[in-house]
């Protein structure tokens, strides 16, 4: 008798959370299966799932003389103060605006203003640096 598709749904969610959670430092996949109580077979199928759908990263890592998985989300919880004071909420143009369109986010001036006084500085050599 295998798990309802709402059961199921619900541990990807869980286990989604529990990676976004785990924030830069991820989380070993061995360490999710504990959490979620769920075999390392169904672990590694959650973490394979998440990974096809673009919401986490899974990197090899030798630990404790296994190789194994650790999991980092791809994706970051956003809170409503990212976007306080941003120019697109109270634009009268908004409904017009897209890519090319009458307003063009790539070319509004208010919009670079404003990503320019709120971005977080981060050194040109991390920038440049990548991974």
């Amino acid at each position: 008798m295998g798990m309802s598709r709402s059961g199921k749904e619900n541990l990807y969610q869980r286990a989604l959370r529990i990676i976004m959670e785990a924030g830069e430092e991820g989380i070993l996949q061995s360490e999710l299966w504990k959490l979620l109580g769920v075999t390392s077979r169904e672990g590694s199928r959650i973490a394979i799932r998440l990974e096809r759908r673009g919401l986490i990263e899974r990197r090899k890592e030798l630990y404790k003389g296994r190789w194994t998985y650790r999991l980092f989300p791809r994706i970051r919880k956003i809170s409503v103060e990212s976007i306080i004071g941003c120019p697109c909420l109270d634009c009268p143009d908004a409904y017009r605006c897209s890519p090319g369109g009458v307003r063009d986010p790539v070319t509004c001036e208010e919009l670079t203003n404003w990503v320019l006084r709120t971005a977080p500085l981060r050194p040109l050599a991390e920038k440049a640096g990548g991974e």
